[in-house]
């Protein structure tokens, strides 16, 4: 068995771009902490969750827990972070929907406005997939 992956930095990101979906109402330079109720089960996570794709954040802008629309924000992590466990060689190995978290706050950076949801079928085959389901978060 190969080690542990080491973990990202905010340095190794220049040329990357993150997103994080959510119903919370954000603005610029606003951030993101782990600690908070999560978008998807009732209790706190010690994480903050995030992406390099932009189908990753819709689902959790669709997902999130709350009343309001859906928000896709692009975001900058502040710190180390890692491939997120519930997707990575769970569900999908190699981690293609490059799904991250971090015990450190992402900075909100810009409101994407232009993204295109799925539709109501997709949405609630995806919540009926998922239901009963607890992130991984040691």
């Amino acid at each position: 068995m190969s080690a542990p992956k080491a973990p990202s930095t905010p340095s190794d990101t220049a040329a990357r771009r993150f997103f994080h979906g959510t119903r919370a109402d954000l603005k610029p330079g606003d951030l993101i902490r782990p600690g908070y109720a999560s978008n998807y089960v009732g209790r706190t996570s010690p994480w903050v969750y995030f992406s390099e794709t932009l189908n990753a954040a819709t689902w959790g802008a669709e997902l999130a827990k709350g009343e309001g629309p859906g928000r896709i924000y692009q975001v900058e992590p502040t710190g180390p972070f890692m491939d997120d466990p519930n997707l990575t060689d769970k569900k999908f190995p190699g981690n293609p929907t490059r799904s991250y978290r971090s015990r450190e706050p992402l900075r909100v950076v810009a409101e994407l406005l232009d993204w295109q949801g799925h539709s109501p079928e997709e949405i609630k085959a995806m919540k009926d997939g998922i239901a009963g389901l607890e992130p991984i978060d040691d």
